[in-house]
């Protein structure tokens, strides 16, 4: 190498080298390693392209999140005008929950997904029903995304509405059972004349599975106690027990009895007649619709809104003042219909128990055990309402719930209102009020308990796969997914699930006021519609949250009060921000279930909710979906 004529310490991606300049232009390290110039020139024009990538993906997050901010100033911005004369547009295009819980004037809220709350929905009906700029209500709601009892908690408050002397007219296109339930209400029916009408009764489906798990060599393996928890039946047999279809169909039966009698009278025909339409398929068109008494004109859209504008007084070549439920709700959110100092605490439980923390679409003790606690430690509340709407899940979570229930129903009266459902362990929570009111079609009881533990012995042999265990003492290892389940740990567990069953009966007989011996009888995992659950007393009344609510005020003695919702969940944008690693959960799911569609999804998220469960469970024995 020539002589050395000057050093240059230099630092490239933090190594240090002296830089000399020879006859050759070459380039020396510390450590004596001669580096070309060509290489340090490509170092330092990876650098510098690594660092124009990273300002370029921070920037371009900067300007996403700014926009996003600007959208969502512009929405806030831009205020609902309710005009005079206007229409109340009732569309439901998003599945509607009990409660939302989240404050949807947010930024960003409903970023990823939407939905709408049944309290939400209440409110705008009974606010509407007052208001003087609303003429009346339009239901044009295809394919409602609701449970039976949330349906018929709405048509409550539309009947309640219909007292103000205001219209209700219904229009569409096609209708599903629990669409025409809906707009059965309404003082005019209206349908498509190419349209159709789904009216036959309700039935039920159960997917078994115990082929399913003997040919890919995964099985469940079960231990249950009630003849009737057929929760885990698909797991041990190919077909529906008598046990199991005769409580099935006794469910539905109660329920689609009730849906006949409310039709029967808002439409003025006998229940004979509405089975024999049913029984014929006698509404399967238009014409046979209209003949049979189900709706009243065959029209298309266009004629419909002109028998909107005869009734508003608008005129022919005037657009009709419509406003959406949605946009309506947000727009009336703020008033209140009840004021005073003294609160009433209305709590929600909505999904399936999980031991752990819980979310909207999920009970978990975390945070239901906290929003308890706030109600009962604030000096203003002076009672609470209950609304569950689940069909149970974890024993051990849904015992904690009702211990502090309980706690809170020491110092406060405490109310309970059943929504779709709630069946075991959901029931558990509500054998906790003072009082239980319910929808003649909620579904209540399943008083029983199972536990179902993974098996993947069957696929272990056929993939060649033998796992060997050892231990320190007798029951170290107690139970593998390798194994076939020994005797020893199925007694054991078979002894928690009876132990269980039998705190399980002893919280019923509490709350309820009677035997232990009396409970068993309407126990064994049985499943009972609303209107079935008052006449066995296993709820008190029959009546929606306005009964529950009214109830808790009478009980607490209060003149003036005002609500409290509780709990308060994470919106979708504050999810997606803790997640900023990946996809958030729900976002994915959202986007499985839109490309599967909810027919297959839900039959996809079945199976793998039974896959998920851990510990002992107080589960409905079955899925229901009444279409």
């Amino acid at each position: 190498m020539g002589p050395l004529l000057k050093l240059y310490p230099i630092i490239v991606n933090n190594i240090a080298i002296s830089t000399t300049n020879d006859s050759k232009g070459q380039i020396e390290n510390n450590n004596g390693y001669i580096y070309p110039p060509q290489f340090i020139s490509k170092m330092n024009f990876l650098r510098n392209l690594l660092a124009a990538i990273l300002g370029s993906l921070i920037a371009l997050g900067i300007v996403f999140f700014m926009l996003m901010i600007f959208v969502s100033l512009l929405s806030v911005e831009e205020s609902i005008t309710v005009k005079n004369n206007s229409i109340l547009e009732l569309k439901t295009p998003y599945p509607i929950k009990d409660y939302s819980g989240v404050d949807n004037s947010a930024p960003f809220a409903g970023l990823f997904s939407q939905e709408q709350g049944l309290d939400d929905i209440l409110h705008a009906i009974e606010v509407a029903k007052e208001d003087d700029k609303i003429e009346g209500i339009s239901i044009n709601s295809n394919y409602l995304m609701a449970g039976i009892a949330q349906t018929q908690a709405i048509r409550a408050a539309l009947e309640d509405f219909k007292e103000s002397g205001k219209f209700i007219y219904a229009y569409g296109d096609f209708y599903t059972q629990k669409d025409y339930y809906l707009g059965s209400v309404a003082d005019s029916v209206y349908l498509n004349p190419v349209g159709i009408m789904d009216f036959k009764g309700l039935s039920a489906e159960v997917l078994y599975f115990k082929d399913l798990q003997e040919k890919t060599g995964v099985k469940m393996e079960v231990v249950r106690h009630g003849k009737y928890k057929s929760a885990v039946e698909p797991f041990l047999s190919n077909e529906m027990s008598e046990e199991n279809r005769t409580q099935i169909k006794e469910l539905i039966s109660s329920i689609w009895n009730t849906v006949v009698e409310e039709i029967s009278e808002s439409r003025d025909l006998s229940a004979a007649s509405i089975n024999q339409i049913a029984d014929t398929l006698g509404a399967r068109n238009p014409e046979f619709a209209k003949k049979s008494g189900l709706i009243d004109e065959i029209l298309y859209f266009d004629q419909y809104e002109k028998q909107l504008k005869a009734v508003t007084g608008t005129e022919e070549e005037d657009e009709l003042n419509y406003i959406s439920l949605t946009d309506y709700a947000e727009a009336k959110k703020g008033k209140k219909l009840r004021k005073g100092k003294d609160k009433v605490a209305v709590i929600f439980a909505q999904g399936d128990i999980f031991y752990g923390e819980g979310d909207q679409n999920v009970i978990g003790q975390g945070i239901m055990v906290r929003a308890i606690r706030k109600a009962r430690d604030d000096e203003n509340v002076k009672a609470i309402v209950l609304r569950i709407d689940s069909r149970g899940g974890n024993a051990l979570a849904a015992d904690i719930i009702w211990r502090e229930l309980m706690l809170a129903k020491a110092e406060k009266p405490l109310v309970v209102s059943i929504g779709n459902v709630a069946a075991s362990g959901g029931y558990y929570l509500a054998v906790a009020g003072d009082k239980i009111f319910t929808e003649p079609s909620s579904i209540t009881g399943s008083i029983g308990v199972f536990g179902t533990i993974p098996n993947i012995k069957g696929l272990a042999d056929k993939i060649g796969i033998n796992a060997e265990q050892v231990g320190t003492n007798k029951n170290s290892v107690d139970y593998s997914l390798f194994e076939p389940m020994r005797d020893e740990f199925r007694g054991y567990l078979k002894e928690s699930i009876e132990s269980t069953y039998q705190v399980f009966l002893s919280r019923v007989a509490e709350g309820r006021k009677m035997t232990l011996e009396e409970v068993d009888q309407l126990a064994q995992g049985r499943v009972w519609s609303g209107a079935e659950a008052v006449e066995k007393g296993l709820v008190d009344e029959l009546g929606g949250l306005e009964d529950a609510l009214k109830e808790a005020v009478a009980m607490a003695e209060l003149e003036e009060y005002g609500i409290k919702k509780y709990p308060r969940y994470k919106s979708d944008f504050e999810k997606f921000m803790e997640d900023m690693g990946g996809v958030s959960t729900e976002v994915k799911e959202n986007v499985i279930e839109n490309d599967l569609g909810f027919e297959v999804y839900d039959i996809i998220d079945e199976l793998r909710t039974a896959l998920k469960q851990k510990g002992i469970q107080a589960r409905m024995p079955f899925t229901i979906k009444i279409h």
